[in-house]
């Protein structure tokens, strides 16, 4: 496990379009997950430690948003062959454990990570109603064996003020946890700086 930060992509940038499947071989694009009030793009895997400490959090999260218009949904770019745990067989029986209600999406070529600029896991991205980057960052203090819960409080602050019309809080704390499993070879520019 490498410890990774987010990139913290610039603010405004627009969301990039995609098409990926769920397990189920379903075919899902940008257009298919937006809400009316704007979109949260999680990229998670199966076995990340940060992603099972928050993931029942995530699950709620995505349960009370998208009652009120937010869209949500996961992007898992880990590569299979060295991770097996992520693959999409074990993605379909996380969401039944787990209980996500949003689509899971599989980034086999991991192009879509590099284009979101994803670095780790969790790696959270919300966008406005007009698809433009406004929160990049932590879903909350909580880490692993913090003793700190998990509310989400970072996310749903940023979502709130979204789902409002107003802007998100200014300060904006970086996700942390383990690096996107690259394939060899396929490592993004700002991996490993």
């Amino acid at each position: 496990m490498v410890l990774t930060p987010s990139t913290m992509v610039e603010l405004g940038t627009p969301a990039p379009d995609f098409r990926l499947p769920d397990p189920s071989g379903r075919e899902w694009a940008l257009s298919d997950v937006v809400g009316e009030g704007g979109l949260l793009v999680a990229f998670i895997c199966n076995h990340c430690p940060f992603v099972i400490h928050l993931r029942h959090g995530l699950a709620e999260f995505a349960r009370d948003y998208q009652a009120r218009g937010l869209g949500v949904v996961g992007i898992n770019a880990n590569d299979v062959a060295t991770h097996p745990a992520d693959s999409p067989e074990r993605m379909a029986e996380e969401v039944e454990q787990v209980g996500y209600t949003f689509p899971y999406l599989f980034d086999e070529s991991q192009e879509v990570a590099k284009a979101y600029g994803a670095a780790c896991t969790p790696d959270f991205f919300l966008y406005d109603g007009d698809r433009r980057l406004v929160y990049r960052g932590q879903f909350d203090g909580s880490r692993p064996n913090s003793g700190v819960r998990v509310t989400g409080e970072d996310l749903r602050a940023a979502a709130d003020a979204v789902l409002e019309g107003r802007a998100p809080p200014a300060r904006q704390t970086a996700s942390i946890g383990c690096n996107i499993k690259w394939k060899p070879g396929n490592e993004p520019r700002w991996f490993g700086t």
